[in-house]
């Protein structure tokens, strides 16, 4: 993509250490922020509604503390990647913000119980986190073990298991919130509207338009649900104009399920993170990453969940949508992106913005949702095409599938397991990372053909 020479050189702009000039450098920086926003803000929201707090009256005030936490951990974090300190950091335009591939763990974990279950999800959250920076020392070791094979599978299982998040918000809510209007047309019109303006707004139009397809789309969505009578802003005038985040704001307790299963998930975000410094530095710099550059960035990425989990947060990652846009505006400076985190810490600080967030329906937040998560099981799709498709690898795929997503499906099927293998087994995601993992590392190259006839004999074409 050309790019507008009046920024700066070629050579300038591949240097992660160039600042454009001001008036180009804060428009990029929020450009990033606002490619984030939505998908930064919705895991707390989602993690909220399952644990059965937040809408309406009952427990907004701590919505409104998740939503501010999210934007402010986000700017923090990102700010331990660009800016950096000794070994921390990868110093690169990396953007972090809260991830979705910790929901599946999540969701599980505080499913009914209200604000009580948070003070075990915030143990999760520090100790997986400080388990995650560790792998930092190692992260360039074990790559070997995580082909595309492997992360493909796991992102497409991380979409697979939020797809029912979006059909539920869209219909309005979650059936066990007893609200009589849940699957009403009215509902399903404003999500629809939300998806309808998404999609028009990413395909037929250019530059910011496209970028900020979702927050647009929820911006329609939100000012046709006004129009209903489906917003209201009682809360908004209650929360304050500022307020700095409360250390242990839900308490803190350790639960095994949610040590293990965070410490796990610590390395599927891990790899996640080597992905996107690598498509930063080969997208806008031409480059492979430095092992340096992977390193500081792995252990950025789990400092700044262990931190947000000390004030509340939830576990953060490295944005995927961002290494895009470098690539877009062709722009690499670091400090570009410190300016966007310094508007989300901003953002963080003033409750007032959670506040307006919080007022947003769950039907409008159910269209945007619908589109993200659908581009989640995408995303793995996408790097499953990368897979040599063999014999070996169609059994390794179809069993960790299989047991994955099947477990997902009948979690009464380990009912009479220990409380802790439930919740780790039944989120699906983590049996099928340890079975594709496993059997990747175990099986040999390749099958021999009758050791796969019978499984890939009935699509064959060779019937009676």
């Amino acid at each position: 993509m050309a790019v507008d020479s009046s920024i700066g050189t070629p050579a300038q702009l591949r240097d992660p250490d160039y600042t454009p000039p001001l008036a180009t450098a804060v428009p990029l920086g929020i450009q990033h922020v606002l490619a984030m926003f939505v998908s930064n803000i919705t895991p707390a929201i989602i993690v909220a509604g399952a644990a059965g707090f937040g809408f309406g009256t009952a427990g907004v005030f701590d919505l409104i503390y998740m939503i501010q936490m999210s934007l402010l951990f986000a700017g923090i974090a990102t700010l331990f990647q660009t800016i950096g300190a000794g070994p921390i950091g990868a110093r690169l335009p990396v953007v972090q913000g809260t991830s979705f591939a910790f929901l599946p763990i999540m969701i599980p974990l505080v499913a009914g119980k209200g604000v009580d279950a948070m003070a075990a999800l915030m143990g999760g959250i520090i100790i997986g986190g400080l388990f995650h920076a560790t792998l930092g020392t190692v992260i360039g070791k074990i790559r070997f073990a995580l082909p595309p094979l492997v992360t493909g599978l796991v992102v497409l299982m991380i979409g697979l298991a939020l797809v029912k998040v979006g059909i539920q918000y869209a219909a309005g809510g979650v059936p066990a919130m007893g609200k009589p209007e849940f699957g009403s047309a009215q509902n399903w019109f404003v999500a629809l509207v939300v998806v309808a303006v998404t999609l028009g707004l990413k395909f037929f139009t250019r530059g910011m338009w496209s970028v900020a397809a979702v927050l647009l789309g929820l911006i329609v969505g939100y000012l046709l649900s006004m129009a209903l009578g489906m917003v209201s802003f009682a809360n908004v005038g209650r929360a304050a104009w500022f307020t700095l985040p409360n250390p242990l704001h839900f308490g803190l307790a350790f639960d095994w399920a949610a040590v293990i299963g965070f410490g796990l998930m610590g390395v599927v975000s891990a790899i996640e993170t080597v992905g996107d410094v690598s498509g930063i530095t080969k997208g806008g710099a031409g480059r492979e990453a430095t092992d340096r550059e992977i390193a500081g960035a792995t252990y950025a990425d789990g400092l700044g969940t262990a931190v947000a989990g000390v004030f509340g947060g939830l576990p953060n990652t490295s944005f995927s949508q961002n290494v895009g846009l470098i690539a877009m505006t062709g722009v690499m400076s670091r400090h570009v992106v410190t300016f966007g985190a310094i508007f989300l810490i901003v953002c963080g600080l003033v409750p007032k913005v959670g506040a307006v967030i919080s007022t947003v329906p769950i039907e409008v937040l159910g269209g945007g949702v619908i589109v993200m998560f659908g581009m989640v099981a995408a995303a793995g799709i996408s790097m499953l095409a990368d897979v040599k498709w063999n014999r070996r690898n169609m059994v390794i795929f179809a069993v960790a599938l299989s047991v994955g997503l099947g477990l997902q499906l009948v979690p009464e099927a380990l009912q009479h397991l220990p409380r802790t293998l439930q919740i780790l087994l039944t989120t699906g995601l983590l049996p099928a990372a340890v079975l594709a993992i496993g059997l990747n590392l175990i099986l040999p190259e390749e099958l021999s053909a009758e050791q796969t006839e019978e499984i890939s004999g009935g699509l064959s074409g060779h019937h009676n």
